[in-house]
């Protein structure tokens, strides 16, 4: 038999066994206690049943990432534990590692689960070729970087005070003594460069600033400078190409040039997006003064021709030559020509659509969705919350703005169920809102049914205001205690005896975590006054939990401070013979 035919069977045999494959991907089902994590197969039906609080897409080495109990462990396709769940977090595997986090820090796990580090570090990134940048601090306090290799040994030691990841067998490392160097797979220095700023190795050519506070250029790797310094903001050489930035009038530009620093595609635009394969998102303001409001984009390709208007709001990467796009009604695919593909589904929202093994993925609205290879759609996550024969919960959706997104709840089968529902739209966002008009801040707004029991239904309503331009968001969170029999809403003060000084004894409690607890470390000092008579609260089995705003007494970062206290621990404040607690009691 030729080798030919050989070849030929093989491949033959290669692709009958991936029409024999098993894939299976991650799909979420809203319950009662909140959303739950499974696996479904190309059908659309679960293989492993929904209970991760988080599940990941399974990788190339058949193991996903998944949460339990708000610890992280990999499993196989098969559901086994392959890590049990006791890190924070997992990183997606890179060539066969992955970086774990716990308590003492990062740590590098092999694909059998086996942490190969022999100590915690303070930052570790995903490897590539063969290498992980790493960073410590040494016993003088210096918070240095170096290189693991795959065996998660530190192969070039922690000396430097910046290090990038490794391109073609190079990288860029800030040296102690000033100025930066460019190094092998070994640590052995190829060339130092005495610049303040040197970054973004790619095909042997690097940026670099002469002084702090000057623009970049470009040098080769002998420090010739190829490209004099003269834009606020650089990007790698990818394809002979990089992205760079202009700034005129106070307002940002960007534009594509070559390596001898000709603009392929002059710096007139607000936004550039290499997508891959040769093509790039070109993006213009709506509005020339608030350059900060999102871009229309437009698809261009590597030589500058521009194959469509400014016509969408978000496009992904090309793989194949198939990518997504989105405009202000819907999600689809696109050629390399920036044109519809009429054949492939298409989606009501924003967001993206990807071919994802034996299925194609849709991101939409913040919501999953499976379609078979034909376009017909598969599965989507459920939109009834059940909480017994006679009563549930059910998912809306409300989105008269491309920028204003709530998905709201709605009670069936329950007292003074149109009131109700109508306190609960108001709650959730749902208001008048202009459906073209361009929005001063983009809202995202969702629910969980946290808490059920008897005749008590808990609902988190949650959501997302981001002014444009901004450096964050605000997050929303409200707690509605529902009484399915009455329709009464529930506050705080329900709980307690009218005698009560509740205000007091909750605020002494509180006061007593904050002072006692290191997990309240982050409070502001002084800050805490105690808690208002109408207080955030919310039920859970066994508890009450009192939360305040961000800022109010901590951090933005640390979210809603939220403290536990045990019914038992206030029982003698609690009307036990009221309807509040008879309601889940």
């Amino acid at each position: 038999m030729s080798r030919r035919n050989t070849e030929q069977e093989n491949w033959i045999t290669y692709l009958l066994s991936l029409s024999r494959m098993i894939y299976l991907f991650p799909a979420e089902v809203k319950g009662i206690g909140g959303s739950r994590w499974g696996y479904i197969n190309e059908k659309g039906d679960f293989v492993l049943p929904p209970k991760y609080e988080m599940g990941h897409e399974f990788q190339e080495n058949g193991l996903a990432i998944v949460q339990v109990d708000n610890l992280t462990g990999t499993i196989n396709s098969d559901g086994y534990f392959i890590v049990k769940p006791k890190y924070d977090t997992i990183s997606p595997f890179s060539e066969g590692r992955a970086a774990a986090i716990d308590g003492e820090g990062y740590k590098i796990l092999d694909e059998s689960g086996k942490e190969i580090t022999t100590k915690a570090y303070f930052f570790i990134g995903d490897y590539q070729e063969g290498r992980a940048v790493v960073a410590n601090n040494n016993e003088h306090g210096d918070y240095l970087f170096g290189y693991l290799n795959r065996r998660g040994k530190e192969v070039i030691p922690l000396s430097y005070e910046a290090a990038s990841d490794f391109q073609d067998g190079k990288g860029v490392v800030k040296v102690k003594e000033g100025g930066y160097s460019l190094i092998d797979l070994t640590g052995k220095v190829l060339k130092s460069y005495p610049y303040p700023f040197v970054n973004y190795y790619g095909e042997g050519m690097l940026a670099f600033k002469e002084r702090e506070d000057g623009n970049w250029g470009y040098m080769d790797e002998s420090g010739k400078v190829a490209i004099e310094p003269k834009y606020i903001g650089v990007h790698q050489f990818i394809d002979g190409k990089a992205i760079v930035t202009v700034e005129n009038h106070n307002h940002d530009y960007y534009g594509l040039i070559d390596r001898q620093g000709n603009f392929i595609i002059k710096p007139h635009y607000n936004s550039l997006l290499n997508l891959g394969e040769e093509r790039y998102a070109l993006g213009k303001a709506i509005d020339s003064e608030k350059p900060y409001l999102f871009p229309k984009y437009a698809i261009v390709d590597s030589s500058g021709q521009i194959y469509t208007g400014f016509i969408y709001n978000g496009v992904s990467k090309f793989k194949e030559g198939i990518a997504s796009a989105y405009n202000d009604e819907l999600t689809f695919f696109i050629d390399k020509r920036g044109q519809r593909i009429e054949q492939l589904p298409k989606v009501n929202g924003s967001g993206s659509l990807a071919f994802e093994k034996s299925l194609i993925k849709g991101d939409i609205d913040l919501r999953i969705l499976y379609f078979d290879k034909k376009g017909k759609l598969i599965w989507k996550q459920n939109t009834i919350i059940p909480l017994n024969n006679d009563y549930s919960v059910i998912e809306n959706k409300y989105t008269p703005n491309k920028d204003y997104l709530v998905y709201y709840p709605q009670l069936k089968g329950i007292a003074s169920q149109e009131s109700v529902n109508q306190t609960l739209k108001d709650l959730s966002g749902v208001k008048p809102i202009p459906q073209h008009t361009q929005l001063e801040s983009s809202y995202a707004g969702d629910f969980d049914v946290s808490y059920y029991k008897n005749t008590l239904v808990v609902i988190e309503i949650k959501g997302y205001d981001y002014p444009f331009g901004a450096a964050h968001g605000m997050p929303v969170r409200k707690y509605t205690h529902i009484d399915l029999k009455s329709g009464k809403f529930y506050q705080l003060k329900d709980l307690f005896k009218p005698e009560a000084d509740y205000v007091k004894v909750i605020s002494q409690i509180v006061g007593e975590q904050i002072k006692n607890d290191d997990q309240y470390s982050y409070v502001f000092p002084d800050s805490y006054k105690g808690i208002k008579a109408d207080q955030p609260f919310f039920i859970s089995e066994g508890e009450l939990n009192v939360y305040f705003e961000p800022y109010e007494i901590a951090p933005y970062a640390a979210g809603f401070p939220t403290f536990t206290i045990p019914f038992n621990e206030i029982s003698s404040i609690i009307h036990h013979a009221r309807d509040f607690w008879l309601s889940f009691h």
